[in-house]
């Protein structure tokens, strides 16, 4: 069955942090403009509702990923993820956004008509097909499935007696304590589980294929805290937002111009965290250089006192074959096991996998190229977040929204339905995120391209996109503005 269209000026995808967000610009900088957001879930707060594996947390501070508008107000700036779920629910209720959400409406296509400078979106809601139209589309749907969690085919796995759990589809009675627990993985999900369990009770194997680099850091920001108790909550956040952009800019780019100092340093500091004579060139020591892929943050070196403690073991080793009470390593070791659970990553899909179709042509995304990373060529009056590799998803997420803002206030100056971003033919190509984490590898086919010159190419870099988003021109050579006459 199909519903009855309805009309929006601005139709936003997804209702986690990005949407919200999204929706909280638009109704500041346009209070008469109307809006809907469809989210394919029960819930607010996308990853962060998704995700009930326990310790779940970020791996950003909260100074960063907080928004922009909305002071981060919790004590901890490492925040567990129910703390970071009711902040983004408290900032939509606050700003009545939770009454433009509908729920369980999965977004499968989207349509745009030139002759009626519209797009036509068609969702899914509980066995029905509902149709609206708006003359703005807004993707905040993240860049990864929700449904469904990456998992390698490992060989014998259906001899293991015991049960074998992905993070993304935690289990809610799962019981732990006095059990031996052997997590699969090395990235941010496996450092976080593998001393929340230790917390509840279990003996924690962690098997890695390869190591990643991993350091530690206060949960607490000594430096927020004390411009806290001096200055208005609003200009205290600022200060500590401000502060730790730059501290997370300049050890990105250190780490990009001078990998083995940076190697160096983390060694350095891994040494004094762990046991005398620790095997770290085998269990900390990764391949590739510092920020090729994300680092991972622990809190309060919470990863380093549960091996300190004799409760969490670190095994860098591949496997050979699950057996009936474990796994069975390339080594000949046997590894026992009560509970494996595999943290072994995401699966990318653009766009939570909406079909774009741009006057009956269907859009490939590899045949397309994005535009300041947040826009497609060839695609009129369409937007998308996609946050930083190396820095807070919603650092980049904030720009976007502030962006979108002044490209509507454009066109509404100037008397414009539509904004298309137009390909030269002679800008080069390049891959989307030049990152290199499985996830990634994995979705390149499916990803659009980046260029090799501005305004196509994508900077991992939040002080040097800011100027450019928040401040810089919205019209380029790039940038095409029709009226609705032409």
């Amino acid at each position: 069955m199909s519903s009855t269209s309805e009309h929006v000026d601005v139709l936003i995808v997804g209702a986690g942090l990005s949407g919200v967000g999204a929706a909280y610009h638009l109704q500041k900088a346009f209070p008469w403009r109307t809006y809907v957001i469809l989210e394919m879930r029960e819930a607010i707060g996308g990853t962060w509702d998704l995700f009930r594996y326990p310790g779940i947390r970020s791996d950003s501070d909260m100074f960063t990923l907080g928004y922009r508008f909305r002071p981060w107000l919790g004590d901890k700036a490492i925040a567990d993820g129910p703390s970071i779920l009711s902040y983004v629910r408290e900032t939509a209720a606050e700003n009545g956004i939770d009454k433009q959400i509908r729920y369980r409406h999965r977004v499968v296509r989207a349509e745009w008509s030139s002759r009626e400078n519209l797009w036509t979106v068609t969702a899914e809601h509980d066995g029905e097909t509902v149709t609206m139209t708006a003359s703005f589309l807004f993707s905040c749907s993240g860049y990864y499935r929700y449904d469904q969690g990456y998992t390698p085919e490992f060989p014998g796995r259906e001899r293991f007696s015991g049960p074998i759990v992905h993070p993304q589809h935690w289990p809610e009675q799962l019981e732990v304590a006095g059990k031996r627990v052997v997590i699969i993985g090395s990235g941010a999900t496996a450092v976080t589980l593998g001393p929340a369990l230790v917390e509840q009770g279990a003996q924690v194997s962690m098997l890695q294929r390869s190591p990643s680099y991993i350091i530690s850091m206060p949960a607490r920001d000594a430096v927020a805290d004390r411009l806290r108790r001096i200055l208005p909550a609003r200009a205290a956040y600022a200060l500590a937002r401000a502060k730790n952009v730059a501290l997370s800019t300049a050890m990105y780019q250190f780490s990009q111009r001078y990998p083995q100092r940076m190697r160096g340093w983390i060694r350095g500091l891994q040494q004094r965290w762990l046991p005398p004579g620790y095997d770290i060139d085998t269990h900390f020591n990764p391949r590739y250089n510092p920020w090729d892929q994300r680092l991972c943050l622990v809190p309060n070196n919470d990863l380093f006192r549960a091996i300190r403690h004799g409760k969490l073991e670190m095994v860098t080793d591949s496997i050979e074959t699950f057996t009936e009470s474990g796994l069975r390593l390339a080594s000949g070791r046997e590894l026992d096991a009560d509970i494996v659970i595999t943290a072994t990553g995401l699966n990318l899909t653009v766009f939570g996998g909406v079909d774009l179709v741009v006057d009956g042509a269907t859009i490939g995304l590899p045949d397309s190229m994005a535009y300041k990373a947040m826009m497609l060529s060839d695609v009129p009056n369409f937007a998308f977040v996609i946050g930083y590799t190396n820095a807070s998803w919603t650092l980049k997420a904030d720009l976007v929204c502030e962006y979108v803002v002044r490209l509507l206030r454009h066109m509404d100056a100037h008397g414009y339905a539509k904004a298309t971003p137009v390909r030269d033919e002679s800008v080069g190509t390049a891959p989307f995120l030049n990152f290199e984490p499985g996830y990634v590898l994995r979705a390149l086919d499916i990803l659009p391209k980046q260029g090799d010159r501005a305004p196509w190419t994508l900077r991992q870099n939040y002080l040097r996109d800011l100027p450019t988003l928040r401040y810089g021109k919205v019209t380029d050579t790039a940038m095409r503005f029709e009226s609705a006459a032409e």
